[in-house]
């Protein structure tokens, strides 16, 4: 499902059983971000329902025994037949720089693609300076700082990538 993944681990699809593992290990992956207000904000993010309505856009990476080391909750837009949207996205702090997160990006994107979609949209809160700089380095172009854009207090930095660019100008996500 995802070639190239370090040694022991494995990818699948979402399943409705992980929704509460997932939820598990935010507070220690996101490090305390934002204090016990971003604790609640991550778990209002991830309700059962993307488990449960989009396990086939979502990715699972696992270790040999089990353990979530990685995820990718997105979906294909009802409303905009060309686009796709990243939900959340998370990997084990012990996994950063090894290229996990690229290839859960570049699983979404190729079933993306497959589905006719051209445009791949996320955000993150501007505060979240890794993912952000994450965002830029595969290639997605980032908005100023919408502010409320989730509701009060709740800013965001929006992201875009167009899959029909050049595959000269991003060949690691191809």
């Amino acid at each position: 499902m995802i070639d190239d993944l370090p040694v022991g681990l494995v990818a699948r699809h979402l399943a409705e059983d992980d929704h509460l593992r997932v939820l598990a290990v935010l507070d220690a992956w996101w490090g305390g971000l934002k204090g016990g207000a971003g604790s609640v904000e991550r778990a209002l993010l991830l309700p059962r329902l993307y488990f449960q309505h989009f396990a086939t856009t979502g990715f699972l990476v696992e270790r040999d025994g089990g353990e979530i080391a990685a995820f990718l909750v997105g979906f294909l837009s009802q409303t905009e037949p060309e686009t796709a949207y990243v939900h959340f996205v998370g990997v084990d702090p012990a996994l950063h720089g090894q290229g996990v997160g690229r290839l859960l990006y570049r699983a979404f994107f190729a079933l993306a693609r497959s589905h006719g979609r051209r445009h791949v949209h996320c955000v993150t809160s501007p505060e979240n300076t890794a993912s952000r700089a994450f965002h830029t380095r595969l290639g997605f172009t980032a908005s100023a700082v919408k502010p409320d854009y989730d509701g009060p207090g709740l800013d965001r930095v929006a992201f875009t990538i167009d899959l029909s660019a050049d595959p000269a100008a991003t060949p690691w996500l191809r």
